[in-house]
């Protein structure tokens, strides 16, 4: 997927162009507070950025709406997300970092705009279609793997499902499910659900038990599987 030929562009307008895909799914309209909450930053920076990207033709802006990312705004875009997690399956299989080390370090070489580089380094993990958190890794033509998931939260009591992904990255989320050996390909089964607060008893195929809060299950991702 060509990324276009934008070496003017600095890592901090790739990082907007990265939040705004993610705000919208890569469809609809971000707003400017949606996006500074994104960035951490003021709206009145984002109101300068948007100026930036408008004139590089990579977004449009729709007064009191919001923006959206152009055709070229969106290939960049997915191009970063491409070369993030490719980077950070490098370091988790290959350099041996935790799932929770390696998003800041990935931040950094997500910028190294070589296309050759990144194509060896897809071919040497072998074409993975998912990343160490389970977020699904574009191909080279910006098409993303699918798959049938659901929240955890969204299973009945005495279903079972296989862990594929996370909806938080933060690194004490991350540490949190290594200390309860909920990482993927964990198989649990919901045992209970309470109705007073939405937490849910789960075993794992240890006979590990665990009570999760509503947050937990509303942020794990799991594959239902057949009885």
């Amino acid at each position: 997927m060509d990324s276009g030929s934008h070496n003017s562009i600095s890592p901090t307008e790739e990082n907007y162009l990265k939040a705004i895909f993610k705000i919208t799914a890569g469809a609809g309209l971000a707003s400017t507070n949606a996006i500074a909450q994104e960035m951490e930053t003021s709206p009145a920076s984002v109101s300068d950025m948007i100026k930036r990207l408008s004139r590089k033709h990579l977004i449009d802006y729709e007064k009191w709406k919001g923006v959206s990312l152009t055709k070229e705004g969106r290939i960049l875009a997915i191009t970063l997300i491409r070369r993030h997690r490719l980077w950070e399956v490098f370091l988790v299989e290959k350099l041996h970092f935790a799932w929770d080390e390696v998003h800041e370090i990935a931040e950094q070489l997500e910028h190294i705009a070589s296309e050759k580089l990144i194509e060896r380094l897809d071919e040497f993990l072998g074409t993975p279609k998912f990343d160490p958190h389970g977020d699904p890794i574009p191909d080279a033509e910006g098409i993303f793997a699918k798959r049938k998931q659901v929240l955890l939260s969204e299973l009945n009591a005495l279903e079972t499902g296989v862990i594929v992904g996370v909806h938080e990255h933060s690194t004490a989320f991350l540490q949190y499910l290594d200390r309860m050996d909920l990482v993927l390909g964990a198989v649990l089964k919901v045992q209970e659900i309470f109705e007073y607060d939405g937490s849910m008893r789960i075993e794992l195929e240890n006979k590990t038990s665990l009570v999760l809060s509503s947050k937990v299950s509303q942020h794990l991702f799991v594959q239902r599987q057949k009885p």
